[in-house]
């Protein structure tokens, strides 16, 4: 028998290696002879760096950056062993980059993650992999663009400040200096959301409040990113504010389709595809895959979701071992063939002392009933 083993991370507890690893033991105890295939996942998120170089083979690299604030911080990028260079926004101008008294979306750029990519480009990648996820901004990728060489001008020909909140006074954009090498090469936005940018389910509104807006600040963020979308329509010819997926990571999917013709697409897809993980799942005679929380949003497009579809396509039976269930979950039961989370066979605080324990234990209970029957 073989079983491919493909969670993503746990967050806050497991990486999506640790929990592969974890699960894979558990199998194993309940099928010593069977063999695994441990193929980890990532919808674009945090994690998805280590998930790539993990599998596919690769280093990482380290760059000085601005934060989200604009300090200087080191942060960590990949090449993969093709060539693909691989980046969490995250990574410069994620959330995890700021206190929770420094959260401020008005100000906070993505100029960091333009450095990223412009690293990328001095290594000589001509396709990258840019992760939307976990930001602490909602400047629609106006810093990253900066950092590649857009000026963002008011009506005096100044350059606008950072963040969110100065595109509203934005005249004009020139797009003269931007790197010549943006037009060379492949840009790939991964995400697991599809906001547009601007309106009632835009980066703004939905997102704001999460990176410190108050209700006042997002409906300014959104309007101010309703200028922002404007100009790059005039200016650039492109019409972003209604792309899905242009919301993405406070509108940097919006900034990165305007100036490096990047194409959005559900992350889980980007990595499916960099992993094989369709022609693992056409070997298989059960997969295992699982998450921190199983909830009604994991149906929309996230990992757990995505493994179904595909392994549906092969008629591979699925069991989710996830952390815990959240409102909603029960919109994956049609889609699988079991669920077992591991709070109900252990206590939180039990789980939380020894996480891969508790997974291998939850995972070795789940092939075990499904064992028999």
């Amino acid at each position: 028998m073989r079983i491919v083993v493909c969670p993503q991370e746990f967050k806050g507890t497991l990486t999506a290696m640790e929990a592969a690893e974890a699960m894979s033991e558990g199998t194993r105890r309940a099928l010593p002879d069977a063999a695994i295939d441990i193929v980890p996942l990532s919808d674009g998120g945090p994690g998805l760096q280590d998930v790539l170089v993990g599998t596919v083979g690769g280093r990482m690299m380290t760059e000085s950056v601005e934060d989200p604030l604009a300090r200087s911080v080191e942060a960590e990028w990949a090449v993969l062993d093709d060539g693909t260079a691989v980046i969490e926004m995250a990574a410069a101008a994620g959330l995890w980059r700021v206190a929770e008294d420094e959260r401020d979306p008005m100000i906070a750029t993505t100029y960091g993650v333009g450095q990223l990519i412009r690293a990328a480009l001095d290594h000589g990648c001509r396709r990258i992999i840019v992760g939307l996820g976990g930001s602490a901004t909602n400047d629609g990728g106006a810093g990253m663009s900066a950092a590649l060489g857009v000026r963002r001008l008011d009506v005096n020909g100044d350059m606008a400040p950072p963040g969110g909140a100065a595109l509203a006074k934005l005249d004009r954009i020139d797009v003269a200096g931007l790197d010549p090498r943006v037009k060379e090469t492949t840009v790939i936005a991964a995400t697991d959301v599809r906001n547009p940018l601007c309106g009632p389910e835009g980066a703004s509104i939905v997102y704001g409040p999460q990176k410190g807006a108050t209700p006042e600040q997002a409906k300014e963020l959104d309007a101010a990113l309703g200028r922002w979308a404007e100009v790059i329509e005039r200016d650039v010819g492109l019409r972003v504010a209604d792309i899905e997926g242009a919301g993405a990571a406070g509108g940097l999917g919006a900034g990165l389709i305007a100036f490096c013709g990047a194409e959005v697409r559900p992350g889980f897809d980007v990595v499916a595809e960099v992993v094989h993980l369709r022609e693992a799942l056409g070997r298989a005679d059960l997969v295992i895959t699982g998450e921190g929380r199983l909830d009604g949003q994991t149906v929309f497009g996230k990992t757990v979701s995505g493994v179904a579809r595909l392994a549906g396509e092969y008629g591979v039976p699925v069991i989710v071992v996830p952390g815990a269930l959240g409102e909603g979950w029960e919109s994956m039961r049609p889609l699988v063939k079991a669920i077992e989370p591991v709070t109900p066979t252990t206590t939180l605080k039990q789980a939380l002392s020894n996480p891969a324990e508790a997974l291998a234990a939850a995972t070795e209970n789940a092939v075990r009933q499904w064992m028999s029957g």
